[in-house]
């Protein structure tokens, strides 16, 4: 059975998006769920320029929109996005760490329902929006895999992720595709 990814990120997000997708191949098995911090007002900019560059169909989730593998799905701005019953929910329920949408929400509720299958992928940010999360979906049983601090524009949500729970890998986020490749379908 196919995993099911979710990615967190905020500032320095869009460029460790952008490498992080581009380099998923056609065909990738796994459905990927994308939170990253952006204005309320925001526009379905950030899915436009993702779907340039990703070759598997990028869209915004809708609320009770059925979740499917190879699929990339973006977070809408203003809303939380919530796993629920192999579906996504949609949330206006006040900021988590300051965000709407929130990475711990997502990762929470990812865990929930997907168990050991959910993978978490924290990226470059300035909150530690993300690490309560990752730590649900480890004791779920899922794995989580961390963008090097040192690598991110802002390392300050790799480095919360890093300081709560165990990870299974610490990579720079051009590494993460391939180590996705080899796991989203274990």
């Amino acid at each position: 059975m196919t995993a099911f990814v979710a990615v967190g990120t905020s500032l320095g997000g869009l460029r460790a998006l952008t490498v992080l997708l581009g380099a998923l191949p056609e065909g990738f098995p796994a459905a990927v769920a994308v939170v990253q911090h952006r204005a309320s007002a925001g526009t379905d900019e950030l899915t436009a320029v993702l779907q340039r560059v990703c070759a598997l169909p990028v869209a915004e989730a809708d609320d009770k929109q059925a979740i499917e593998g190879g699929h990339v799905y973006v977070a809408p701005a203003g809303y939380h996005l919530l796993v629920d019953d192999g579906c996504f929910a949609l949330s206006v329920d006040a900021p988590v760490n300051y965000a709407r949408p929130s990475v711990d929400v997502l990762f929470e509720t990812a865990a929930q329902f997907y168990g050991a299958r959910t993978i978490a992928v924290v990226l470059s940010g300035a909150s530690q929006d993300g690490a309560r999360g990752a730590v649900a979906v480890r004791r779920a049983g899922g794995r989580v895999v961390v963008q090097a601090p040192e690598s991110a524009e802002s390392r300050v949500m790799p480095a919360a992720a890093l300081a709560l729970v165990e990870v299974d890998a610490v990579l720079p986020v051009e590494q993460i595709p391939a180590w996705l490749v080899a796991h989203a379908g274990t």
